[in-house]
């Protein structure tokens, strides 16, 4: 375990290096971009300042380090640097070094936003991640039951007709790209046959009320981009059980369990899916990461207000500390999943813990 935390570290070090640099080689001025049209030579140092912004490209990408780290150092007296502490905005404890320099210990910080003055790039975030979440994990409960059902359908029917129509489903829904999908069913479902479905094209989990006065619960939205998201995970799976069983009962305790008699369903239920398992969850674990991760086109569609809708905002207006945080928590979601699923196989199969 300690072991793949420290890879997971190693990781995620990869992927602020990679994302810090990449924007930096973007064209365009995050400070004019701040600012607007109505803007000076001082107010654009002053927001580079403010930001770090007019410091050497190694410079930036250190304080960035500082501000992830647990532990990290700051100025206590020049409140124009940018690793300058304040404790509404690093949140910890702080060890004086002299009268100038300190030591903390304290959480990440994501620095603020850009373009949203004033708001913490969590604060921004958190709600994005639980709509995301939502989405994800009703998309993925569709294409895991769905799948592993239709898998086990093709596994034990003899219908030459009906399994090549599932077959052709499955084919289709795994070649099918993402944006071309959404646009299809958003048409279909939420536009041509809006008035027998009652779905609309676009929405979100929570949306304002007539009179603007708060927000309600609309789950019929979840819907559409739910299906969606769930086809390509679904045709995935449904082909992995099928394979998967298919393998499981050439293995000779099945044989045995028939030699006592069971029928092909009760060896089914009770002896083959569960060892049938294992490659099902692996592929369902890494589909709900990438849900997660690769909800962007989807939730831009249907305007889902999730975490893949907020970066494609983010990217087009250069806010780089959203565009971070996004992504490390991308990656992190992936991290957290692996090693989930690890502890999912030892359970599973005890021959896991000896290797």
């Amino acid at each position: 375990m300690l072991k793949k935390l420290s890879h997971s570290l190693v990781t995620l070090f990869g992927v602020l290096c990679l994302v810090f640099f990449l924007f930096n080689i973007m064209p365009g001025d995050p400070a004019q971009m701040m600012l607007g049209q109505h803007q000076n030579e001082k107010q654009l140092q002053d927001i580079r300042q403010k930001y770090g912004l007019d410091l050497p490209l190694h410079k930036q990408f250190l304080f960035w380090i500082n501000d992830l780290s647990p532990i990290s150092y700051h100025h206590q007296e020049n409140e124009h640097l940018v690793h300058y502490w304040t404790e509404e905005k690093y949140a910890g404890t702080i060890i004086p070094l002299g009268k100038q320099k300190a030591i903390a210990l304290k959480k990440p910080y994501l620095r603020e936003s850009f373009q949203k003055k004033g708001k913490k790039v969590s604060d921004i975030m958190l709600p994005k991640i639980f709509n995301t979440f939502i989405l994800a994990c009703f998309s993925i409960l569709i294409a895991f039951i769905l799948g592993v059902l239709l898998g086990i359908f093709l596994q034990k029917s003899n219908n030459k007709i009906l399994n090549n129509l599932i077959e052709i489903f499955t084919m289709t829904g795994m070649a099918l790209p993402s944006f071309f999908a959404s646009i299809l069913i958003a048409w279909f479902f939420g536009f041509y046959l809006s008035e027998y479905t009652t779905l609309n094209m676009i929405g979100s989990l929570y949306e304002m009320d007539d009179y603007g006065s708060g927000k309600y619960l609309q789950l019929k939205n979840l819907i559409l981009p739910g299906i969606t998201l769930g086809i390509r995970p679904l045709a995935v799976i449904s082909q992995l059980t099928k394979t998967s069983l298919e393998q499981v009962m050439q293995e000779d305790y099945i044989r045995t369990a028939f030699s006592k008699g069971l029928t092909k369903s009760q060896v089914l239920w009770r002896h083959a899916l569960k060892n049938a398992l294992n490659p099902i969850i692996t592929a369902t674990s890494g589909w709900f990461a990438s849900l997660l991760a690769g909800a962007v086109f989807v939730e831009y569609i249907f305007a889902w207000d999730g975490i893949g809708k907020l970066l494609v905002e983010s990217l087009e207006t250069l806010d780089l500390p959203l565009i971070i945080g996004i992504v490390l928590f991308i990656a992190l979601v992936f991290i957290m999943i692996n090693i989930f699923v690890d502890l999912i196989y030892r359970a599973l199969d005890p021959r896991v813990k000896n290797t």
